[in-house]
């Protein structure tokens, strides 16, 4: 059983990883009561999915700057320091959406604009604050560590939006969105007492070769500058462009999250098909987690998986077969508007969610540490921008997906066809790239 259960190292021996690690778990909590609230008032003002999935495309233009350009500045700063500025960023952020909520404001534009800025500052966050642990915990125990990051992340996907539903429904938006600014303080403090975390140079990434005895020494050569700015972006994107392992990790977590990810429709299904309202919405999105979360604590085989690559795709095509068996329950179903919660397709759909939920936990720790084993330090700000981008940009834009599929053949048949499409995406992109299956993390090419 020991086997199976997570792989608790990191936190025993890196004391900094710890803090991090409860930290940023608390401020999770508050964000996602933050991401719950957010769309639930959005359809309560408008009573279209479409405007729910319209906060993901508010959010995709700043992430994808910002996602790439954050990248290039972790790479050329303190990361530290980077990681705290846009912390800071967030919070302020969402006490602007907790303002809007207590002064009762009826018009949804300013949500969609502190939604933007929020997405700006996190893909900025987050590249500097992930290229950050394989320093504190070293590249032997990455997968332990991305492991219990996931678990953390998804225990609060599980219970935030849960409770920001049942916050929504008992004491109103206002609070629920200031729980958020408390909790946010948490990684605030975990980001302070972090050490100065400069990027390291090229060379101190290699191991210098053995030396030869020369006359005369002679000086070492001055190395070049640090790329900045925008040419620093280019000079991570042409380092990816030929590596088909690392593209491969960012293209099957966008089949998944771009066509098949239905969390926009989930306020819809909870009025006109599960019934329930806020509250059941919250358990849809609840119960994805659940099965992240059930699949990071039994996590322990995941650190002795050497075909991590082959792991991560069977894992996004499970993903697919649970959104797919989703949608299928949701069509049953049919949109009857029930006074009642319909327990049959709560429990069915709950079920479908969870698998997909579990697959996607086993996805992310593989696609995680091999983007992470396999990219030099010099270069994990960057590569990690674009991590933040697909990871967090993809489930945005499925969003405008979910909602303009919603609009055309209903929620239900939205899930079905794109839980089908993942799979279809899936293979082939592994048909393109067939090292990926290949991949040995012993011996890491990117």
């Amino acid at each position: 059983m020991a086997r199976l259960l997570a792989d608790l190292t990191p936190l025993r021996v890196s004391r900094d990883y710890r803090r991090l690690w409860w930290g940023l778990g608390l401020a999770s909590v508050g964000s996602q009561l933050t991401v719950m609230a957010v769309g639930l008032e959005v359809y309560a003002l408008t009573e279209s999915t479409l405007a729910v999935g319209g906060l993901g495309l508010a959010a995709l233009v700043p992430l994808l700057v910002m996602g790439l350009y954050g990248g290039a500045l972790a790479d050329t700063y303190d990361r530290r320091r980077l990681a705290l500025i846009a912390s800071a960023v967030l919070w302020f952020a969402t006490i602007g959406i907790a303002l809007h909520a207590w002064f009762g404001v009826t018009q949804v534009w300013p949500l969609f604009v502190l939604t933007a800025l929020q997405s700006g500052a996190q893909a900025v966050n987050g590249p500097a604050r992930t290229a950050i642990i394989p320093r504190l915990v070293g590249i032997r125990l990455l997968p332990a560590a991305n492991a219990l990051s996931q678990a953390i992340g998804t225990t609060a996907l599980m219970i935030g939006p849960v409770l920001g539903a049942l916050l929504v429904g008992t004491v109103g938006y206002a609070w629920t969105y200031t729980v958020d600014v408390l909790t946010f303080t948490a990684a605030l403090y975990a980001i302070v007492r972090l050490p100065a975390m400069p990027p390291l140079r090229p060379a101190a990434d290699a191991v210098p070769p053995t030396p030869v005895p020369a006359s005369p020494p002679t000086a070492p050569p001055t190395p070049d500058p640090p790329a900045r700015g925008w040419r620093s972006v280019a000079e991570g994107l042409r380092f990816l462009a030929g590596r088909r392992n690392l593209l491969m990790t960012f293209a099957i977590d966008l089949a998944a999250m771009v066509l098949a990810f239905p969390r926009a429709a989930f306020p819809a299904l909870a009025v006109w098909v599960i019934g329930g309202g806020e509250t059941t919405a919250g358990v849809l999105t609840g119960a994805i987690a659940a099965g992240s979360a059930l699949a990071s604590v039994l996590s322990g085989p995941l650190g002795r998986v050497r075909r991590q690559g082959w792991v991560a795709a069977w894992a996004v095509t499970a993903w697919g077969g649970g959104i797919a068996a989703f949608g299928a329950v949701m069509v049953l179903a049919g949109p009857t508007k029930p006074a009642q919660v319909v327990w049959w397709a709560m429990i069915a759909a709950c079920a479908a969610l969870a698998l997909a939920g579990a697959a996607d936990a086993v996805s992310a720790v593989m696609r995680g540490t091999i983007l992470q084993a396999a990219t030099p330090d010099y270069l994990r700000g960057r590569l990690q921008g674009v991590f933040i981008v697909v990871v967090t940009g993809g489930p945005r834009l499925g969003d405008v997906v979910t909602g303009g599929g919603s609009a055309i053949v209903g929620e239900g048949w939205t899930a079905v066809i794109g839980g089908l499409a993942c799979i279809a995406g899936v293979w082939i992109l592994m048909r393109w790239q067939r090292g990926f299956a290949h991949y040995d993390s012993l011996h890491p090419i990117p």
